[in-house]
C-alpha cells in the first residue's frame, strides 16, 4: 500500500487549506511510459466508486485500482531537494527507474 509520510500529509493538509478543496480528495495516479518507468501525478478530485480509499496521517487520498497496484510498494514524502526547493517524491522500488536513497552521512 502507498505510505505517505508525515512531512507529506501536513503539506497536503496546507495545500487543501490554501486553495480551498476542502470539497475534494487528493487523488495520485501512477501509470508505466513506454520504457517501463514510471509517471505520477496528482490532484485534487472527487470519489469514485472503484477508487480505494488511504489515510494516513490524517489525510485522505484516493487511487484508482491500476494506480493501487503500481503505488504498492511507494512511499510519498515532501521534502527540499535543492536548498529552499521542495517538492513531492516518490520512492517506488517497483519502478525499473528506482534507485534507493542515499544512506545518511
Amino acid at each position: 500500500m502507498l505510505r505517505i509520510t508525515e512531512a507529506a500529509a501536513n503539506q497536503i493538509k496546507s495545500q487543501t487549506q490554501q486553495s480551498g478543496s476542502q470539497e475534494m480528495v487528493l487523488r495520485i495516479a501512477a501509470k508505466t511510459n513506454q520504457d517501463g518507468s514510471f509517471e505520477y501525478g496528482m490532484g485534487f478530485d472527487e470519489s469514485k466508486e472503484a477508487d480505494i480509499t488511504i489515510t494516513q496521517h490524517g489525510v485522505d487520498i484516493i487511487v484508482d485500482p491500476q494506480s493501487a497496484e503500481l503505488l504498492e510498494e511507494t512511499e510519498m514524502d515532501y521534502a527540499e531537494l535543492e536548498k529552499d526547493q521542495f517538492s513531492f517524491i516518490f520512492s517506488n522500488p517497483l519502478d525499473p527507474n528506482y534507485k534507493a536513497p542515499a544512506k545518511g552521512r
